[in-house]
């Protein structure tokens, strides 16, 4: 499947599209003003109203020069004007153990197979209001959710590693998203889930100013926001218990691994605000 093959596929199964960077492009197609790293996952135009569902223009659009296929997740309506809710794992299965450990099965769904693991396609009630949060699922799933403002990268596209995402089974249309998941992402995280140690069983958790800031510079591409995020949670916790507060230390290690200082002060200040510390 070409970018172009999966650009049309989305489009006739009524998925908004629109064009991402490429990695085989000599130099980055997004809008950005300085690229991460991160090559062939850029929206190469305003993708909340970029998108397209008309053939015709994918065609124009696609063969001017590569692009990877896109979606954005929120302009998209399935049966009865339900929304699109896309689950990102991490690695291979890591939804079918959430489902697991809640003692439920998860459903066989539209599939993506990515880098890393899989994007399932699932839609949800118009009434509900999601975002990007995990909810009671944080701490707990290796991966995140895209739901409303927010894209994911469409079958066709290229990597850059060199792997292709891929349908898993074209015939496969999504499903309504399962109660229980839809119940842990509208509910608020408990104490405990927020303060659950980072899930990399090759690295130990880190503890004190100099461990979180260590963690922080050793951020890969992709995971620096969400390591910063987590940092900061202990952080705050830290500091609420009378212990060095990290805030500019932390601030200081997220600019030096990639991150702008306006992003990095945000996330500090929703991380510190969620464990009910203050900024």
């Amino acid at each position: 499947m070409t970018p172009l093959d999966g650009a049309l596929w989305l489009i006739r199964h009524r998925f908004a599209t629109f064009p991402a960077d490429h990695p085989a492009v000599p130099r980055c197609a997004g809008l950005h003003k300085t690229c991460d790293g991160s090559r062939g996952k850029h929206p190469a135009v305003a993708f909340t109203r970029g998108w397209t569902l008309n053939e015709a223009k994918a065609r124009e659009t696609f063969g001017r020069g590569l692009r990877n296929p896109a979606v954005a997740v929120g302009a998209c309506s399935g049966p009865e004007g339900w929304r699109l809710l896309v689950v990102d794992s991490d690695r291979p299965g890591a939804i079918e153990d959430v489902a697991s450990a809640c003692g439920e099965h998860w459903p066989a769904t539209m599939r993506v197979r990515t880098a890393k693991g899989h994007h399932d396609y699932l839609w949800y009630p118009p009434a509900l209001k999601l975002g990007n949060g995990l909810g009671q699922l944080q701490g707990q799933f290796d991966g995140d959710v895209r739901a409303g403002n927010a894209y994911v990268i469409g079958p066709g596209a290229l990597h850059a590693t060199g792997v292709l995402y891929e349908l898993d089974d074209p015939e496969r249309p999504p499903v309504q998203a399962p109660a229980w998941l839809l119940d842990a992402l509208v509910t608020k995280p408990t104490y405990a889930a927020r303060r659950t140690r980072w899930t990399n069983a090759s690295r130990p958790a880190p503890s004190g100013t100099r461990g979180l800031v260590a963690f922080v510079l050793d951020s890969p591409q992709g995971k620096r926001n969400n390591r910063l995020f987590w940092a900061a949670c202990r952080a705050a916790e830290d500091a609420r218990d009378g212990h060095e507060d990290a805030q500019d230390a932390l601030l200081s290690a997220a600019v030096q691994a990639g991150l702008s200082e306006r992003e990095a002060a945000a996330t500090i200040r929703s991380a510190y605000q969620r464990t009910g510390a203050t900024t």
